[in-house]
């Protein structure tokens, strides 16, 4: 049930840009972290997908990252609020390579926090989309 809910969700609320590969993944992904901290977020994680199949499974794979964004402030309203929604961090942005595009994405908190049945998230939730949105605007005004 939730699983599901969740991936209706994913489909309709999300921040996403997307630029021609001829950029470069590195120069994207770069610019996206620069962002990402002029907007209030820390990186507190960089899973490289493409790294991990080849490691662990001997499969190629395109470029494909998972950035684990903070903003401690928020972070803390939030789990000091709910610590069940240590569940539901850190903002995930994503950066991968589809055909002759690199796609930069980040979901709106909003959504994904409608799953908890927690009034006190919403403003949380509401003040962090608007900082991804934020970043996600910027990035494009910045690299187109």
């Amino acid at each position: 049930m939730l699983i599901g809910r969740f991936c209706q969700l994913f489909h309709h609320q999300r921040s996403t840009v997307t630029f021609p590969k001829t950029l470069g993944f590195e120069k994207i992904e770069n610019e996206a972290i620069k962002v990402l901290e002029e907007n209030g977020f820390g990186v507190l994680t960089e899973i490289n997908t493409k790294a991990v199949f080849k490691e662990k499974l001997g499969i190629e794979f395109d470029n494909y990252k998972i950035i684990g964004a903070c903003n401690p402030t928020k972070a803390h309203q939030a789990i000091s609020a709910m610590p069940e929604i240590g569940l539901l961090l850190p903002c995930n942005v994503i950066i991968y390579e589809k055909g002759e595009e690199i796609i930069v994405s980040a979901i709106n908190p909003m959504s994904l926090f409608s799953i908890i049945d927690n009034s006190e998230m919403d403003s949380v939730a509401k003040e962090v989309h608007h900082m991804l949105s934020n970043t996600i605007n910027s990035l494009k005004a910045r690299l187109s």
